[in-house]
């Protein structure tokens, strides 16, 4: 029994299933967006299958990386610095490029030529590792390769070749480390001490390359300068002949003291007269600039500037402070401001002094220029005096010494090449050498269980929700009144958890021609056992059908469902059974004329019955008490007729209803399904209430919305949605339902 606890809760519950009866209409169809509730539902619902996922994916990844064999990672470090000078006191094309020297472009290069084909054969030859079969494997053999010519080995073609490179390359691996001149160099190897062997010689291959490029490029070089050496000697040569021929061509044996004077002076005069206009050039220039406007360039050395100019940025700063601070009437931003202008007078004054200095230091050395240009152009007079002969002397011997310099600064460049070939310096310092690795870098185990772990779980995730997408079944009453827009009259649980018992219906269990008690039967539950789950979900189910029609009990129930096997014909006979348990004259109405099982569950003949009433071969109804409970009469189907669409429909049917509403209280007809047949369509209008039975995790979504358009199409009250096989124990039930209480807990208590 109920206790009035659990009766206020049902009945508010379904007054909303009242009033929209009473009105003829239907709850609209609701749409809800999924919370994390949800999905967290669908996790716990698909654990076994994400379970097995995460299973099956981290031990299939653990055997084959326990399988896999162990590569051993072996790294080494150079750094790559800037080039060092030639040495030669003069810029080669090298040190023009260290100047604008592209960390960047020139690391990715070296990183390129750590890689190449020429250090790898090179490195290959050092450690013979085409004749180690730890890496040649079935190529190792006793070959020649390029630059090493080995006595009766046979020479090794180019396929092989390539072969023996794409297996060092494969294993090879150049980083650049970020902001840095370091390279990291890397090979992977199964023997981590050939690996390690690999990485040593391979820096030390490519030193010894960078020291044969150095060598060869001054060896280069020195030949260029010998060569040209050997063309500026024969130049000296001949301009010292040259300058003897003129000598004793003209008799110019000697020079005297007066001459040698003249020429000295002039020589001074003009270098003189050079620097002067240098010097003019320059103050020139300052004062032209500081004149137009740019007079920075000459304060910039002046210290008493400097440091007024520091002073009026401190009192500017000082200015601005107390001016936003105080505003422009304050005492103290007039005194700052004063002090302000102050400096910038001094400022001005020096920068006007400075440009006035620079004006002077110009006409000071404009006069000092004209000066020495009137002096040598007297000095030239004088000079023009002397023999023409002793003129072009000079120019030869010029041409002699100017000769006789550049070959000796030549050949002083060329033993300085001589001495650079010889110094083995490099830019290239190696780090940190290659150690022999203790633990394999690859399989890293815990790496790919963990990430097949991981990938294992999101993906049985991704599939359980995939598989709940696909699941296209009605499970819980909430889903019922999504789809649908029908309310929920009751939630039946599934016999296969019933306090223990394992129950099943006759039709599962055993054979038809074998009779099973009705104790064990599910669908007599309500009465063989009142204390079980069953039959309390259906004393809340007869609660909600007398609540479902506000202002008079619905006299006529007509129970159907969408397809076979949903449990309607249960649903029928237990709703009957808790109706008459009320003190209710019921009628149960076997209508489902095609495959009829209310007499079998009752025990009683199949004939006569309600088809053999409607065609007139029995002139009175069969109807028959059932013994356990005299107020709960039972109406079997008969036999099965031709056409029995035509048989319920009929007018013979109609009027059979109207005397029997006068007789009983309640007729509950089972039908067939509404889905499969139209029997049930056809009588639905004739019902006071329509109940639609489903079996939750095997009603389609799709069948529950056709059998609700197909019975609100004809107008038929549609009073709302037993699901049936509720499973107790499945997370669809405590997910949505536990929040109520469980039914057994609360017989328990009672």
């Amino acid at each position: 029994m109920y206790s009035d606890k659990l009766a206020r809760k049902v009945e508010s519950q379904y007054i909303d299933v009242a009033a929209a009866s009473a009105a003829g209409t239907l709850l609209p169809l609701q749409s809800q967006e999924p919370t994390l509730l949800d999905y967290l539902h669908v996790i716990l619902k698909r654990k076994w299958t994400i379970l097995s996922c995460v299973i099956i994916v981290t031990v299939l990844v653990a055997f084959i990386s326990f399988r896999q064999v162990a590569i051993y990672d072996a790294f080494g470090r150079i750094a790559i610095n800037p080039s060092n000078s030639s040495g030669l006191g003069f810029k080669t094309a090298e040190d023009a490029y260290t100047e604008d020297w592209d960390y960047t472009v020139t690391l990715d290069t070296q990183a390129k030529i750590l890689e190449s084909d020429a250090l790898a054969l090179e490195t290959i030859r050092a450690l013979e590792l085409h004749k180690d079969p730890r890496f040649a494997g079935r190529l190792t053999k006793t070959a020649a390769l390029p630059g090493r010519i080995p006595l009766a080995a046979p020479a090794m073609d180019s396929a092989e070749q390539n072969d023996l490179l794409g297996r060092f390359r494969r294993g090879l691996k150049v980083k650049v480390l970020p902001r840095t001149r370091i390279l990291e160099i890397h090979y992977m190897d199964r023997n981590p001490r050939l690996a390690a062997q690999i990485v040593n010689t391979l820096a030390s291959v490519y030193i010894e390359h960078n020291f044969k490029t150095k060598f060869e490029s001054t060896r280069q070089t020195s030949d260029w300068l010998s060569q040209q050496l050997s063309d500026l000697q024969l130049k000296v040569e001949t301009s010292q002949q040259r300058l003897v021929d003129f000598q004793k061509e003209h008799g110019i044996l000697g020079i005297d003291e007066k001459q040698n004077i003249i020429t000295a002076k002039l020589d001074q005069l003009n270098r003189d007269l050079t620097t002067a206009e240098t010097d003019r050039i320059n103050k020139e220039a300052l004062y032209r600039t500081a004149a137009v406007g740019s007079p920075e360039l000459l304060l910039k050395d002046s210290d008493l500037l400097t440091k007024l100019r520091s002073q009026e940025a401190e009192l500017q700063a000082q200015h601005a402070q107390a001016r936003t601070q105080y505003g422009p009437s304050y005492p103290k931003v007039r005194e700052l401001s004063n002090g302000l202008k102050q400096i910038q007078t001094n400022i001005q004054a020096e920068t006007n002094k400075i440009v006035a200095g620079a004006k002077n230091d110009y006409a000071a050395a404009l006069r000092r220029e004209q000066m020495l240009r009137a002096a040598l152009e007297e000095q030239k007079k004088q000079a023009n005096l002397l023999n023409e002969n002793a003129v072009q002397f000079n120019i030869l011997k010029r041409d002699f010494e100017s000769n006789r310099q550049l070959y000796e600064g030549l050949q002083q460049r060329l033993k300085e090449a001589g001495v650079s070939a010889s110094l083995r310096s490099s830019n290239i310092q190696i780090i940190d050498q290659a150690r022999v690795p203790i633990a394999p870098a690859q399989p890293n185990i815990p790496r790919n269980i963990a990430l097949g772990f991981f990938l294992s779980l999101a993906g049985g995730i991704g599939l359980a929700f995939v598989m709940d997408m696909l699941d296209s079944s009605v499970k819980t009453a909430e889903q019922v009144e999504i789809i649908s827009g029908l309310p929920t009259l009751g939630i039946i649980p599934s016999n296969l958890h019933l306090n223990g018992q394992r129950t099943r219906t006759l039709r599962a269990l055993r054979p038809q021609s074998i009779i099973v008690p009705q104790q064990e039967c599910v669908e007599t539950m309500s009465f063989f056992q009142p204390k079980s789950e069953i039959a309390e979900a259906y004393r809340t189910l007869r609660t909600s059908i007398l609540l479902s029609s506000m202002g008079r009990t619905p006299g006529v129930l007509l129970v159907t469902s969408a397809l076979a096997q949903e449990g309607k014909t249960t649903t029928s006979i237990n709703t009957a059974v808790v109706l008459a348990q009320k003190g209710a004259r019921v009628l149960l109405v076997d209508a489902d004329l095609r495959r009829p099982s209310i007499h079998k569950v009752f025990g009683i003949a199949q004939s006569p019955g309600l088809s053999e009433y409607l065609t007139g071969n029995t002139p009175e109804c069969p109807i028959t008490p059932w013994v356990h409970l005299p107020n709960l009469s039972l109406l079997p189907a008969g036999a099965t007729p031709p056409y029995p669409a035509e048989l319920l429909g009929s007018s013979m049917m109609s009027s059979s209803l109207a005397e029997w509403r006068k007789e009983y209280d309640h007729i509950v007809i089972d039908t067939p399904p509404a889905l499969s047949v139209t029997d049930a369509v056809l009588m639905s209008v004739q019902a006071d209430a329509v109940i639609l039975v489903i079996r939750s995790g095997q009603t389609p979504k799709q069948a529950l919305r056709r059998a609700r358009y197909l019975l609100s199409h004809v107008n038929a009250r549609i009073v709302g949605v037993v699901v049936n096989a509720i499973d107790l124990h499945g997370s669809d039930y405590y997910y949505y339902y536990g929040y109520y209480g469980r039914p057994g807990a609360y017989q328990s208590e009672a």
